[in-house]
């Protein structure tokens, strides 16, 4: 029987490129850890400034402190510049913080102004100004509430810098706490810086300073330390166990403890404004008067009127 004949078969045409078709499903949930760091990656990020003033700014702050030295004034570099360098989160500044004994306030407003800085004693109990221009410098010497006034352990305890070139003294750590910490007011709060210092500084302070400082105020010192734990609750072990059973134990005498007779608001020592309808209308006596603050009628009634208008 013949072989039948072999037919070839036409090849099949190649299938088309195509992208798969979708999966149906569902990837699963992306790891927190993870999430959170994209999301940190995506966010635009400040620059970090080394830079916290204008050159021409920095030029007056320079001569501020070549002045002052030269003119055998001792004095302290805080604010933005003291900051920065210890938490290491950059600010730009619109002035310049310098800090002096309180006993040498009119001696430094003297020097600048024979260097030819125009200066103003802006409130006799904590603050004086000295001008260039557009440019000015802060003269501190204590604070608006009268709380911490710069004495001679500010000096004794100062670390060493340099600022725009310049060695200087710093102000210390623990005064900046401290001072810092009765700043509540409605426009102005301090204490997200509280917490970036005892972020950076918590076991290096000298707790028994600080709490020397803040003295029979302590139950402020205590409202920042278990707000730091909240803020960082996986760091709060870093406040050292002895300092917060220290404070701890005080609140717990005070509950067995009658309260002062008398009425007696301390909120004027947090904001001068917010805590005025207490001293003004509610027959409250005004925390910051002595013999219970550190400031006379004149000077309360000065830094009140100056609410809203100036520093």
């Amino acid at each position: 029987m013949p072989a039948r004949p072999r037919v070839r078969r036409p090849r099949r045409a190649p299938k088309p490129d195509v992208a798969p078709a979708p999966s149906t499903r569902k990837a699963g949930p992306q790891p927190l850890h993870s999430a959170v760091d994209a999301e940190r990656r995506a966010y635009p990020r400040p620059p970090r400034r080394h830079d916290l003033a204008a050159p021409t700014s920095q030029a007056v702050y320079r001569r501020v402190m070549e002045t002052l030295r030269e003119g055998g004034v001792r004095f302290l570099v805080g604010g933005a510049y003291a900051f920065t360098p210890i938490t290491g989160i950059p600010r730009s500044t619109k002035d310049f913080d310098v800090f002096v004994a309180k006993t040498e306030i009119h001696r430094a407003l003297e020097v600048l102004d024979a260097a030819g800085f125009r200066t103003e004693l802006t409130f006799p109990h904590w603050l004086g100004k000295a001008y260039w221009g557009q440019d000015f410098v802060d003269l501190i010497f204590s604070s608006g509430n009268g709380v911490a006034p710069v004495d001679e352990r500010w000096f004794e305890h100062a670390p060493t810098g340099k600022v725009l070139g310049v060695d200087v003294l710093i102000a210390p750590a623990e005064e900046s706490l401290w001072s810092k910490a009765f700043v509540m007011e409605r426009e102005r709060y301090d204490g997200n810086d509280i917490i970036h210092l005892l972020r950076s500084r918590a076991e290096r302070l000298d707790w028994n300073r600080v709490l020397e400082r803040f003295g029979d105020r302590w139950r402020v010192l205590l409202s920042y330390l278990v707000l730091f734990g909240f803020v960082y609750p996986g760091e709060r072990s870093r406040i050292p166990p002895w300092v917060m059973e220290l404070l701890l134990d005080r609140l717990r005498n005070e509950l067995t403890n009658d309260a002062p007779v008398g009425r007696l608001c301390q909120g004027t020592i947090l904001s001068r404004q917010q805590y005025l309808p207490d001293v003004l209308e509610w027959g409250y006596a005004d925390g910051r008067l002595v013999p219970n603050g550190e400031m006379n009628p004149h000077e309360i009634a000065e830094w009140t009127a100056a609410i809203g208008t100036k520093k």
